[in-house]
């Protein structure tokens, strides 16, 4: 008999919480991070996302709760958790006064490389990250998406484990959006976790393994991409006639359909899984019918972020978890 044992965990909070004042910003949250994941936070503004971040990363104290970063105990060995985290901000730490190149050997110089190591490092960073002819001109002149780049090839002079990542494709156009997703999946190849926020569904949807929602102070769900659109109910399936005869007789046939006799359509509700699929195919086969447009819709992440998100969803925190269901609202 085999047994699989569950890769170690690059962060792990229990209980986290965090207030400021009386404002509760986190209320006791869970979160585990598999070492070599991309771990998403996603959250309205204000939701507690880059609390939540300066938190785990050792620039804030929380007031509750049980945190371990990189193996290391934040209570006891904050030091030891720095010595493995790197953190890309919201707002870009880049110099604009200086190069390129100087922003990376002094951050070479901040991690006590020595001169050659620094020259070394900073060269082979800038060549990954696309910026060598860019290296000797100021930060300033460079584009929104080069700043970018060069931010998170600062924080990799440290050579850290895992990196936090706070909403790091803000403001950037679609093409450096993607250039950014392609290197973050990078760093995952090569064995590093990432820990990312993010106010784009479509970045949780493309990079996480497991995404996180952060709501109130708590965790509203949690789970795969996938998990997560389906508890969101909608999903169905249209079909769409030119014929008004056979129209006529697929309603007959499918009676679990919502009609539209003025687009000739059939929205049946389904979770689009290839059984379904086929039996309404049969359906339709039995009567001998055909349509003439088979669509499939199924609830995405936008749908899954404001369902639990609104302001009048009821608090689902004592509920138990569902088998097979992403975990909904730990605390």
């Amino acid at each position: 008999m085999t047994t699989t044992t569950s890769p170690p965990l690059a962060v792990a909070a229990h209980g986290l919480h965090k207030s400021f004042g009386d404002k509760v910003v986190l209320d006791g949250i869970d979160l585990t991070v598999p070492e070599g994941t991309i771990f998403s936070l996603l959250g309205p503004n204000g939701a507690g996302k880059t609390t939540a971040v300066k938190i785990l990363s050792t620039l804030l104290r929380a007031d509750a709760g049980e945190l371990r970063v990189g193996g290391h105990d934040l209570a006891v060995a904050p030091q030891a958790a720095r010595a493995v985290i790197g953190v890309t901000g919201q707002f870009s730490a880049v110099d604009g006064l200086i190069t390129g190149e100087e922003n990376m050997l002094l951050m070479a110089d901040l991690h006590h490389l020595s001169k050659a190591e620094g020259r070394r490092t900073a060269a082979e960073l800038l060549a990954r990250f696309d910026l060598t002819e860019a290296a000797g001109k100021p930060a300033s002149t460079y584009s929104g998406g080069m700043k970018r780049r060069l931010d998170i090839a600062m924080t990799l002079v440290g050579a850290p484990r895992i990196i936090f990542l706070d909403e790091p494709t803000t403001g950037l156009d679609p093409r450096s959006r993607h250039t950014m997703w392609g290197i973050i999946r990078e760093l995952v190849r090569d064995g590093v976790t990432v820990f990312l926020t993010t106010q784009y569904l479509e970045e949780a949807d493309e990079l996480a393994d497991r995404i996180a929602v952060l709501h109130d102070g708590r965790i509203a769900a949690e789970g795969t991409a996938d998990e997560l659109k389906r508890i969101v109910p909608g999903g169905h399936v249209r079909l769409r006639f030119t014929d008004p005869d056979a129209y006529r007789s697929a309603a007959v046939a499918l009676r679990e359909a919502t009609p539209d006799d003025e687009a000739l359509t059939l929205q049946i509700p389904s979770g689009g899984s290839q059984r379904e699929l086929r039996a309404i195919l049969d359906w339709l086969d039995a009567a001998g019918v055909e349509a003439d447009e088979l669509t499939v819709h199924t609830p995405d992440l936008d749908d899954v972020f404001f369902a639990l998100t609104s302001t009048d969803r009821p608090n689902r925190s004592n509920q138990p978890n569902q088998p097979n269901q992403p975990k909904e609202s730990v605390r």
